[in-house]
């Protein structure tokens, strides 16, 4: 297994067994060369795997996503990060817990942890460098004193790149059964949630409001990725790059409430999303966040255009 940063002794959260950030997600689809186009398109850079193509952002040496074929979309196994320290104390967790450990799938073979979630998803945990914030990156709106043009001439206007992988929203077929799993096996934080529809799970290591997410439906599968932009003014600008490149589906400009971040969501060909997010909420590692159950319309968004009729449909259930 290779070495990985040890956590600090000093550092927030000693002692808290629980997973650092979302190391990656696999999603099959049914035409890779058009999930590549829609990746580059968004900003992303393509890398090719053996099984598929993984994705990057710019600068960073990280596969936060695989394609891989198949014959429909649908989401292959989430893998998460842990600290070397606890990889031991995940393992005798996990067996504690009577989680039978698996092997890992062709093409994605590691020394982690392999099992299934409460709802059947593969799931891994590997020792890995944690790549969830560790404070909270300022971001909003760039503004400019008076007397200096703010804004490019379109032609001129640099293309939108995201810095990270922000969270993943999958469904689930109980958001309660979810919120105990995750939080029992894995360690992670409820942060808020709306009765049995949606639940936002945070690292207890530090990290964004939410790094993973659930909506309630028929059967599990991906509802969107988030990427995380610097500027408000990247988020439109993003969906604009994507209008021009074939893809307009989707819905934004919008606020959300739980959370706060601006949002812009693309539809990809096979009806999940990827989302430009900016200035989410942070909640720090040595932070008891008070977790509450809110009313829907205090659940969502605070402006924004009405959603597509569509937007909660999990395609991977039909």
């Amino acid at each position: 297994m290779t070495a990985i940063r040890k956590r600090p002794l000093e550092a927030s959260g000693e002692g808290i067994l629980g997973i650092h950030s979302v190391n990656h997600f696999v999603l099959a689809v049914p035409d890779l060369k058009e999930a590549e186009r829609f990746h580059q398109a968004f900003g992303l850079d393509v890398v090719n795997h053996r099984s598929g193509y993984a994705v990057r952002t710019e600068g960073i040496d990280h596969d936060w996503g695989f394609f891989v074929q198949g014959s429909r979309k649908q989401l292959q196994h989430l893998s998460f990060g842990v600290f070397d320290d606890d990889f031991q104390r995940f393992k005798l967790h996990l067996e504690a817990k009577g989680m039978e450990l698996l092997s890992p799938p062709k093409g994605f073979e590691s020394n982690g942890l392999w099992f299934r979630d409460h709802d059947g998803n593969l799931i891994e945990l590997v020792v890995s460098a944690k790549t969830s914030p560790d404070f909270k990156a300022q971001s909003g709106h760039a503004s400019t004193p008076a007397g200096v043009v703010a804004a490019p001439l379109r032609s001129k206007a640099a293309k939108v790149r995201p810095t990270r992988l922000a969270h993943i929203l999958i469904f689930t077929r109980d958001v309660q059964k979810a919120i105990d799993f995750y939080t029992g096996v894995l360690g992670m934080g409820l942060s808020d949630r709306s009765g049995d529809n949606i639940a936002f799970l945070h690292g207890r290591h530090g990290s964004d409001h939410h790094m993973l997410a659930f909506v309630k439906s028929s059967a599990p599968g991906l509802h969107h990725t988030s990427w995380d932009v610097p500027l408000i003014d990247n988020v439109g600008q993003g969906a604009m790059q994507m209008a021009d490149n074939g893809f307009s589906r989707g819905w934004g400009l919008g606020r959300h409430v739980l959370g706060s971040n601006f949002f812009h969501y693309i539809r990809d060909p096979w009806g999940s999303y990827a989302e430009y997010s900016c200035d989410i909420d942070y909640i720090p590692a040595e932070m008891d966040w008070e977790s509450k159950d809110h009313d829907p319309e205090d659940s969502f968004y605070i402006w924004g255009p009405t959603p597509p009729d569509d937007f909660a449909r999990n395609y991977e259930a039909e």
